[in-house]
């Protein structure tokens, strides 16, 4: 199996001409009956061999984690709580930090295997956190005392303070591992960090900030739309890494724009009425529109379990209780599988109602030579 970017690679390395790269893509197009560009590749999979070592090196870095935790409390002494929950978390995280990378010098670097690639970097930069947060708690007794901490909120503003620290660091710490390992996950694991730490730091020093918890990361979710959007805007044909980047960045942002929205409506909260039911079925077709127009699905899994739970609501409100859960997964199902076979002309048309910005979106067509 060949991904887009296997062929932009072996383009510039000379092994495959630009016309016959082209002719490649456009044949399997052609069959599949779709522009590649519709397909959203993106490599999770190179064999099974990648699920191999992937078990393989999940169970090292368990191994690693649990010893270098057990290290790490000898190292720092037992003592206070606080001490040796830091102890743990220094040493598991240093241990399964510095496995991962190793590991991905040869596993991510040689080999360029993707699941274990995706694994790996998340090691590195959970245990890069978990490290950073290790000092800092085996710490605090010691840095309340220094600093004459008294009060809850004087302690809610250092937590802030440390939310802000581990989250810049590790967010440095996930920069560096994508300069040495271009793993396309990396970019959309070092945006969630600073969401994150973003989030954290205001919870703790604005008290009355946890009321506004989905309006925050409903803004941190359309940012890291439009910074997807400008990795897809440099790769409009999807031929490059930059491409992986973008459906990581996507993924990555639909939750948090979707999540925030619905429950701001109050979906889950109590029964759903059918003026609910009718807004978040109204807003699913938004989504759908902006995932035609961009060609990236997630938005619409992302909001799929909400317009689920109103169409259920919408069916029981009629009087199908026996069937509503069966009358709601047909019509959703059958929707779903109608919009996918027929993407193409339906995105086409989207697109054209956007007039100039279809320049800037993926092609609708396919791509000649």
């Amino acid at each position: 199996m060949y991904s887009e970017s296997d062929l932009a690679s072996a383009v510039e390395a000379g092994a495959l001409s630009p016309a016959a790269a082209n002719a490649l893509r456009n044949y399997v197009a052609e069959r599949r009956s779709a522009p590649a560009v519709d397909e959203e590749h993106f490599k999770l999979l190179t064999g099974f061999n990648d699920i191999f070592v992937a078990i393989a090196a999940a169970l090292i870095l368990v191994a690693a984690g649990r010893i270098g935790a057990y290290f790490g409390v000898m190292a720092i002494g037992i003592g206070p709580e606080e001490r040796e929950v830091g102890g743990n978390m220094i040493g598991g995280g240093i241990a399964v930090a510095a496995s991962s990378w190793l590991l991905a010098e040869y596993f991510t670097a040689k080999r360029r295997m993707a699941l274990p690639s995706i694994l790996l970097m998340l090691g590195f930069v959970g245990g890069v956190a978990a490290t950073l947060s290790g000092i800092f708690a085996a710490n605090i007794p010691w840095i309340e005392e220094q600093m004459h901490l008294a009060t809850d909120l004087q302690r809610q503003q250092l937590g802030g303070a440390v939310a802000a620290t581990v989250g810049v660091l590790t967010a440095i710490a996930t920069w560096i591992h994508w300069k040495r390992f271009m793993v396309p996950i990396t970019v959309a694991a070092g945006a969630m960090v600073i969401v994150g730490a973003a989030v954290g730091v205001l919870l703790a020093l604005v008290p009355q900030a946890k009321d506004w918890v989905n309006e925050m990361l409903l803004v941190a979710g359309v940012a890291m739309f439009f910074f997807a959007m400008r990795w897809d805007m440099s790769d409009l044909e999807r031929r490059t890494r930059r491409s992986d980047v973008a459906f990581w960045l996507h993924l990555a942002a639909a939750p948090l724009i979707a999540h925030p929205v619905f429950h701001m409506l109050g979906v889950f909260d109590g029964e759903v009425t059918g003026p609910i039911a009718a807004v978040v079925i109204a807003l699913y077709i938004v989504f759908a529109f902006v995932a035609l127009a961009v060609d990236r699905r997630a938005l619409l899994v992302s909001s799929l379990i909400y317009v689920l739970w109103a169409m259920y609501a919408l069916f029981q409100a009629t009087g199908a209780v026996e069937l509503a859960a069966a009358l709601t997964a047909l019509v959703i199902g059958s929707a779903l599988l109608l919009l996918s076979a027929f993407w193409q002309p339906v995105r086409r048309a989207v697109v054209g109602l956007l007039g100039g910005l279809e320049e800037r979106l993926p092609p609708t067509q396919l791509v000649t030579a």
